[in-house]
């Protein structure tokens, strides 16, 4: 699993959230899946013993999902132009 201790926390529930971002567009398609992943897991319920989710968590995951969602689209865009088809 992606390991999250590597992303950069200012305060107890604060997050470099423009340091995280950089990270994820770094990221290999599989290495973003990874972190996906590994945050999804995190928010879950049972991973904080029924207490609420940390929400440094929530932001990671939805950053993920807003740059595999751009990095998809960027993919299409440019498979579209080359006259590739897409892949599902």
């Amino acid at each position: 699993m992606a390991n999250l201790n590597t992303v950069t926390f200012t305060g107890e529930n604060e997050i470099d959230l423009e340091g995280l971002r950089t990270r994820l567009q770094k990221m290999s398609d599989l290495e973003l899946l990874r972190f996906g992943y590994a945050a999804k897991s995190m928010c879950s319920p049972d991973a904080h013993c029924g207490n609420p989710q940390r929400e440094v968590f929530v932001i990671q995951l939805e950053e993920a999902r807003r740059n595999w969602n751009e990095e998809t689209q960027k993919r299409d865009t440019r498979d579209d132009k080359a006259g590739r088809p897409h892949q599902c």
